[in-house]
């Protein structure tokens, strides 16, 4: 039995598509989750324990860019404490693929309201990370997730009833 030349050429494409498939949500993931992790890693000092630096931030420094104004943060010191936690939060759920399509929402929404703050951040970090989460959110979680392992408990669960 030989193979023609064009049918090993569409076997391996389907065999790395495949592979593709199972793999590319999960560096999706992780490539959009390190920035935010690591970011949120900066806010804390200790347990429950918001760094100084980060309050005076909030505070201080991080003004909306609306309309050519620039506006301070409602309530800066919950946002603040809001922000740190999404960061470490958010990024570990992508990373377990659980509640993936949410938390890549929360992210797109914060690098929204990022990109308000550090308007010149667009080209270089903030439309990397917005592709990303809108993948993310089409795409789902992909097979080497827990929201897989889920909907497939969920699956035979109601398969057996």
């Amino acid at each position: 039995m030989t193979i023609s030349t064009p049918e090993l050429v569409r076997t391996l494409t389907r065999r790395l598509s495949s592979v593709a498939m199972a793999v590319a949500p999960v560096f999706l993931r992780a490539a959009l989750a390190v920035p935010f992790f690591r970011s949120g890693l900066t806010r804390w000092d200790g347990f429950l324990q918001l760094s100084d630096s980060t309050v005076y931030l909030f505070e201080e420094e991080f003004k909306l860019h609306i309309f050519g104004a620039e506006y301070g943060f409602p309530m800066p010191d919950a946002v603040a404490y809001l922000v740190a936690t999404a960061e470490l939060v958010l990024p570990v759920l992508l990373v377990l693929g659980l509640a993936t399509r949410f938390a890549a929402l929360a992210m797109l929404i914060m690098t929204g309201i990022i990109q308000l703050v550090v308007p010149d951040g667009w080209a270089n970090f903030h439309l990397p990370w917005a592709a990303m989460a809108i993948s993310i959110i089409a795409l789902g979680a992909g097979p080497i997730s827990l929201d897989r392992l889920i909907a497939l408990r969920f699956a035979s669960e109601a398969h057996r009833q």
